[in-house]
């Protein structure tokens, strides 16, 4: 991508080239959208708005996907209706889908090839951000807004201050990128980056692999941000080989002297694994000091932790072990291809002989609508993204996040482990 002008961040300068003018934080464009995605909870909103609009057709089938990941199998005959609406919406259009069992739409999306660096994304659904880790602006909408974008190719943006947040140092023995995105979700607070766009960068990025990129991106929104950008490297290249030339691909760098509006330094060095406890992101804690919470499930998987480098720890943990009997144990790998590469590692075997239940693909359990909704009361350690009251189904139950080894610990204890013991 070309540079337009000094002094700009990666969202000013991806917004100022999809408008075609100069930008700068707090203006207000229009811009050229690259590629729209829709969800099964949020999509037949989407379709209802875009008939109350009055279109007849969408800006280009080639740059939309709706994804059966929330309630995929259909848990009920609701359900089915509004996956009804969907294919057959889907099929006058000829819009790109994702069926059930294929996976989780922020874990399809980059994995399919749909992005590159300097795209502008939108989807219905809030943690979009997630793609910013491939040096992307995305971000999550309302249903009218996408049916307008599905509509016209374009929306309306206001261009967000930036917050720049630099990683610094090695990683610790037994902490990992759930721990760091807590970190940054806990020195920020739930409202401290509200329609911010995060540039997330430091040598401690770099260290990390994709799936590790992907787990911090995906809690930007949890800080109340707009977007993640994050920088292009070589792993960034690398991903999207089969997909991309490296000379095809336009990466966008923030200029030197671009304005942010914050800058936080985290240092790793001495951090210990992490847990955010019930009821908010941000409220979080060393796992050592949880020793004696018991728990009745345990949880792993989502767009946050549900990657093949996420399986591989929790394999690593679990091989040999039995999962505590009065604890049930979910694991759902975020894709199709994931399952079926911890199907070819025998991390799936490991999962099933210590006593786990492996399920499809997709979103159920984290979003409450089926595959592991808690009683009341239950207490809940999870690799999801958040802990809200109902966030799994039900508002009596309490749900702690955590990283997949400290998850895959704790269902063998029984209770909230710092996982290091199992290392």
């Amino acid at each position: 991508m070309t540079e337009i002008i000094m002094g700009q961040t990666i969202a000013e300068k991806i917004l100022s080239f999809h408008s075609g003018k100069k930008l700068e934080s707090g203006d207000i464009c229009i811009a050229n959208v690259d590629f729209v995605m829709g969800q099964d909870g949020t999509t037949p909103l989407v379709i209802e708005a875009f008939k109350n609009l009055g279109a007849k057709q969408i800006f280009d089938c080639e740059k939309t996907c709706f994804v059966f990941d929330h309630s995929a199998p259909s848990p009920n005959m609701g359900v089915s209706a509004l996956h009804k609406l969907m294919r057959d919406f889907i099929s006058n259009h000829k819009i790109q889908k994702m069926e059930i069992g294929e996976g989780i739409c922020h874990v399809l999306v980059p994995e399919k090839g749909f992005l590159k660096p300097g795209n502008l994304v939108v989807g219905a659904d809030s943690h979009t951000p997630t793609y910013g880790a491939l040096n992307i602006l995305s971000c999550g909408m309302g249903s009218t807004d996408i049916a307008i974008a599905l509509m016209t190719g374009k929306q309306w943006f206001k261009v967000p201050r930036t917050t720049k947040v630099v990683f610094e140092g090695k990683l610790p023995f037994g902490v990992y990128a759930k721990d760091l995105g807590l970190l940054m979700v806990k020195t920020i607070t739930a409202s401290g980056a509200i329609y911010h766009s995060l540039e997330i960068t430091g040598d401690t990025i770099a260290a990390l692999s994709m799936d590790g990129r992907f787990t911090i991106a995906n809690l930007v929104t949890e800080v109340g941000g707009k977007t993640c950008c994050m920088e292009y490297d070589k792993k960034v290249e690398e991903y999207l080989k089969p997909f991309y030339s490296p000379e095809s691909l336009n990466p966008v760098f923030s200029d030197k002297d671009a304005k942010y509006d914050n800058e936080i330094h985290l240092n790793i060095e001495n951090l210990n694994p992490l847990v955010a406890k019930p009821h908010t992101v941000d409220n979080v804690d060393q796992a050592q000091h949880f020793k004696g919470t018991k728990i009745n499930q345990a949880f792993i998987g989502t767009c946050t932790n549900g990657r093949i480098e996420d399986l591989e720890i929790v394999a690593g943990i679990l091989k040999g072990k039995k999962v505590n009997p009065d604890v049930r144990t979910i694991i759902t790998p975020g894709s199709r291809k994931i399952f079926l590469e911890a199907l070819e590692k025998g991390f799936i075997k490991i999962f099933l002989e210590s006593g786990c239940c492996v399920t499809n693909p997709g979103c159920g359990a984290c979003v409450g609508t089926h595959q592991g909704i808690p009683s009341d009361n239950d207490v809940v350690i999870s690799t999801a993204n958040r802990n809200f009251k109902g966030r799994m189904g039900n508002p009596n139950a309490f749900i702690y996040l955590a990283s997949p080894a400290t998850v895959a610990a704790s269902a063998i204890t029984g209770e909230i482990t710092d996982p290091r013991n199992f290392l």
